[in-house]
């Protein structure tokens, strides 16, 4: 294994690192115990929506499984986990709380603590119940001030255990590629929904952090995912151009509401003639602006942009919004994501670990009152095989993330106030519109005996985590 800073580095004394998953990916259950449709459900169920047809209906069994998956995380020496719950299983249907719903996350949340593993909730990590999206889903204002019903009645009843709370998980993906793109849950294809669905969002970002506040919450952020926007010819003004549309749509449409209070004036002049001022009503970015104690930081790689179609012959980098080259509210029929000479992941993502610390450093001069940053998500798919041992020896997922770790000490060096690392994911799990085809784990999961296998870079990242401790 190559050498790596990140394995004598001295972290700071109180960084955590641990792992992350979804509710929708991992929990199973889909229709028991009180829970009813989410808009995953009801999307898998159209034809052609997600890879070899396949459902969230057993995941990977996590709900019945969880003390299971607890202790390897102990085993791990995780700090923390990242977790969701499932706002279909918490309010099924958008009607009354299920009390069993939130009973299954207060036991994860014992057993969690039993172990001496700092829980770590999402809110929001895509499972909107169906019947909310029926009345308009997240293009609806009013969803907004249901999302706030739903994070009272969570904190009601974890609230006394849970200290770290965060509102939604990758906005980006649950309105611009569920309403504009089609390609995630609900499938829709209405641009003007999808402004709406991202300006709604935020404001149940605000409302409810706003709210959780009062309750008595310490610790209150919110995950976004960002990416560099490499312009493809630095000089080219078409492919600086280009870079900028894709900044403003995927990274300061989302950062500057929530740190600044407003919207980015040049995002507000590509998308003006959709309206989004309408959407926006007096006092809203008052309440978008609140401040949090820390914001999650999603990044798997940079997206290299240009403006000029591909040469023919030419493959395009796949980017994590796999049709935002369609989506034509800004131009972005105009942009284009050619492929650089780097290694890929089975995703087809660029392997290009330096760009973690670039976003970093650019969150910190850009943003004059950032909060603490935490990496939530950061991690790689590669085609793994269980060997005649029994192991997955997966060491391109094991450089992958300690390459990028290396660049998370290096960040802290440079005067970055980065306190966690969650890698992606626990477990092999559902993986949205890939379906079972892409794994992601540190953990194997055998699908049909739900048999799990801590991979070579579980191994890897426990030993990192177990170094640490012995130095500190």
């Amino acid at each position: 294994m190559t050498h790596h800073l990140s394995q004598e580095f001295s972290w700071p004394k109180h960084f955590l690192f641990g792992s992350a998953t979804a509710a929708a990916q991992i929990e199973g259950a889909g229709h028991s115990y009180g829970k009813e449709d989410s808009v995953w459900d009801a999307f898998a169920r159209k034809e052609g929506a997600i890879a070899g047809g396949e459902n969230l209906e057993v995941a990977v069994d996590h709900y019945h499984r969880y003390r299971e998956d607890v202790g390897l995380m102990r085993e791990l020496g995780l700090d923390s986990y990242r977790f969701s719950t499932s706002w279909a299983r918490v309010v099924p249907g958008g009607r009354a709380v299920n009390e069993q719903g939130l009973d299954f996350y207060s036991r994860l949340v014992d057993e969690l603590l039993e172990n001496g593993i700092l829980p770590w909730l999402t809110l929001y990590h895509w499972d909107l119940p169906q019947a909310l999206e029926e009345r308009g889903g997240w293009a609806n204002r009013d969803t907004a001030y249901q999302f706030v019903e739903y994070a009272e009645a969570v904190y009601g009843k974890l609230g006394d255990r849970v200290q770290h709370w965060t509102t939604f998980n990758e906005p980006l993906c649950s309105s611009l590629i569920g309403y504009a793109a089609g390609e995630h849950a609900p499938g829709r294809q209405e641009p003007e929904a999808a402004l709406a669905a991202m300006h709604h969002q935020h404001l149940a970002h605000g409302l409810a952090t706003r709210r959780l506040r009062e309750l008595g919450a310490q610790e209150l952020g919110i995950t976004l995912n960002l990416t560099n926007a490499v312009p493809n010819d630095p000089v080219d003004p078409v492919d600086l151009e280009a870079s900028r549309r894709i900044d403003a749509l995927w990274n300061r449409m989302y950062l500057d509401p929530v740190l600044k209070g407003s919207y980015p004036e040049d995002l507000l002049e590509d998308v003006g003639h959709l309206g989004l001022s309408g959407v926006i009503h007096p006092g809203d970015l008052e309440i978008i602006h609140q401040p949090i104690n820390f914001l999650g930081v999603n990044h798997y790689h940079d997206d290299n942009v240009s403006g000029h179609p591909l040469p023919e012959g030419q493959p395009a980098a796949v980017v994590p919004t796999d049709s935002a080259k369609s989506s034509p509210f800004v131009g972005s029929e105009y942009v284009t994501f050619p492929a650089r000479d780097l290694p890929r992941t089975a995703m087809g993502w660029e392997v290009n670990p330096q760009g973690l610390r670039v976003l970093l450093n650019r969150l910190r001069q850009d943003y004059a009152n950032l909060p603490a940053l935490y990496i939530t998500e950061n991690g790689a798919s590669y085609t793994d095989e269980v060997s005649e041992a029994g192991t997955v020896e997966d060491h391109e997922r094991s450089e992958y993330i300690l390459d990028h770790l290396d660049e998370v000490a290096r960040s802290i060096e440079d005067g970055v106030d980065v306190r966690g690392y969650f890698v992606w994911s626990l477990l092999d799990n559902f993986e949205w519109a890939w379906g079972y085809d892409k794994r992601f784990g540190i953990i194997y999961v055998d699908y049909q005996s739900q048999e799990r296998i801590i991979k070579n870079s579980g191994r890897a990242y426990a030993s990192l985590i177990a170094a640490n401790r012995t130095m500190a």
